[in-house]
C-alpha cells in the first residue's frame, strides 16, 4: 500500500479542500471446496419468528426551541426501543407433554422517539440550528396465535412440584409436621424477545400560537402517529421435513491427514 501525500502549500480557500488517499493492494480470492454430508430429517435449533405485529402508537409533546426558530427546514426521526416483553395469558396443551402453546399473550412495548430538529433563526446569515429530543412512548397490545398445532406459536414447559404428608405412626390420629416428600420439575424455557422490524411515522409539527413569516417560533408542538412492526422469536427446535447435506468446508492447512 502506496500513500499519495499532500503538498505543504496552503490551502486555497476558494478550491475544494485537498484530503489523503491510499491506493489499495488487490488480494487473491479463491473459492473454497466443500464437502457435502447428506442428514436425513435432521432437527435443529432456530430462531423462529413467531409473529411480526404492527402497533400504532400516538404521542403528542410540546419541544421548546432555544433559541427560537423562525423556519423548520427539517426533521429526522428514529426508533429505539427499551423493552419488547410477551406475557403469556392464555395456552393449550401438546398432546400428553407437559409442554403447552401459547394462545394469547399481551405484548408490552416501550421506548422513544429520538427526533433532530434542524432550523433556522431570524438573522439574516444565521448558521442552521438544531435540537434533538427523546419523545418517550410505551404500550401493550393483544396478541393471539394458532390454537392447532402447525402454525408459529410460543412453546412453554410448565415447572410442577408435588408433596407428600405423613401420618404420625405412633399415634396414626395426627398428621406429622416434621416430615414431610417434595418433588420440583423446573423447565427452562427460550424466552421470546422482540427484534425491531419498521417505523412509519405520520406527523404534524407546528407552532401553537401562529406567527408571521418572521415571527419566533418559540415553542414546537407535534403530534405523531407511529406504526411500528415488531418481531417477536423464540429459539426452538424443529426437525426438516426433507434431507439435507452438511457443509463442511475443506482447509488443507487445517484439516489433519487421511
Amino acid at each position: 500500500m502506496r500513500g499519495i501525500q499532500l503538498s505543504d502549500h496552503p490551502v486555497n480557500p476558494n478550491t475544494p479542500c485537498p484530503v489523503t488517499a491510499k491506493e489499495q493492494i488487490p488480494l487473491g480470492a479463491a473459492n473454497t471446496p466443500v464437502v457435502l454430508t447428506p442428514i436425513t430429517t435432521p432437527t435443529i435449533k432456530v430462531p423462529v419468528a413467531i409473529a411480526e405485529p404492527t402497533l400504532q402508537i400516538v404521542v403528542e409533546s410540546d419541544i421548546h426551541l432555544a433559541p427560537a426558530a423562525t423556519e423548520i427546514k427539517r426533521v429526522k426521526k428514529n426508533v429505539f426501543l427499551n423493552q419488547v416483553k410477551l406475557v403469556p395469558v392464555t395456552f393449550a396443551r401438546i398432546d400428553n407433554t407437559d409442554f403447552f402453546r401459547v394462545t394469547r399473550g399481551k405484548l408490552f412495548v416501550a421506548g422513544h422517539i429520538r427526533k433532530n430538529i434542524e432550523y433556522a433563526t431570524a438573522a439574516c446569515n444565521g448558521v442552521i440550528r438544531d435540537r434533538i429530543v427523546d419523545v418517550p412512548f410505551s404500550g401493550f397490545a393483544d396478541i393471539t396465535f394458532p390454537v392447532g398445532a402447525g402454525g408459529p406459536t410460543p412453546v412453554l414447559g410448565i415447572s410442577e412440584s408435588a408433596e407428600a404428608n405423613f401420618l404420625n405412626e405412633k399415634t396414626g390420629l395426627d398428621a406429622r409436621l416434621d416430615k414431610a416428600f417434595f418433588q420440583n420439575l423446573v423447565k427452562y424455557n427460550e424466552q421470546p424477545y422482540g427484534e425491531l422490524v419498521a417505523a412509519n411515522f405520520f406527523e404534524v409539527d407546528f407552532s401553537p400560537h401562529m406567527t408571521n413569516p418572521e415571527g419566533k417560533i418559540h415553542t414546537l408542538r407535534e403530534k405523531i402517529v407511529l406504526d411500528l412492526t415488531v418481531k417477536i422469536v423464540q429459539v426452538q427446535q424443529l426437525t426438516l421435513a426433507s434431507a439435507v447435506s452438511l457443509v463442511t468446508p475443506i482447509l488443507p492447512g487445517l484439516t489433519p491427514p487421511v
